[in-house]
């Protein structure tokens, strides 16, 4: 197996709820954020090029019945975590111009983000749903073979009817 491979399949394989995945994701870019704000002095590069793992590692640890909310959670994310290095000054309303404008500056970083978690989520919604497919043709095709020779007729419709016809 390529050396990738074998690196990512060490990671960890939690799996988190929805709401556990959005939390995580808001929680490590608010992190990212203040860390940027402090290290770098608010760099959105940075910012934009740590989102796009934190995106991947969403879609990946989020549970196979909650896939649906890993792209809605991202941008969620982004957004929390843009509140630190969004430079806004003059109260609350000049932050909510700051954070609204970063928002608008860095929409590809977002878009980015979002169609990885995406991607991500589909591919893995289409492997589960194959998978599951595999597992009724298997289940189907076993009962199948085993419930034919003992398989007992279904009563004919027709003559449900006319014994229902004559008890009237």
């Amino acid at each position: 197996m390529p050396p990738v491979v074998l690196a990512l399949r060490r990671l960890p394989s939690p799996r988190l709820t929805g709401l556990g995945a959005g939390l995580f994701a808001s929680a490590v870019m608010l992190t990212i954020g203040f860390l940027d704000l402090l290290l770098l002095d608010g760099s959105p590069v940075v910012y934009g090029l740590l989102f796009l793992p934190v995106s991947a590692l969403t879609a990946l640890w989020v549970r196979t019945a909650d896939l649906v909310t890993a792209p809605i959670g991202v941008p969620i994310a982004f957004a929390v975590g843009v509140l630190p290095i969004a430079g806004g000054t003059g109260g609350l309303g000049g932050q909510a111009m700051a954070v609204v404008t970063a928002l608008a500056v860095h929409a590809g970083w977002l878009y980015g983000g979002t169609l990885v978690a995406g991607i991500i989520a589909s591919v893995r919604k289409v492997r589960d749903m194959g998978r599951r497919q595999q597992r009724t043709r298997t289940a189907t095709g076993t009962a199948g073979a085993n419930g034919a020779a003992g398989a007992v007729k279904p009563a004919d419709p027709v003559a449900k009817s006319s014994k229902a016809a004559k008890a009237r």
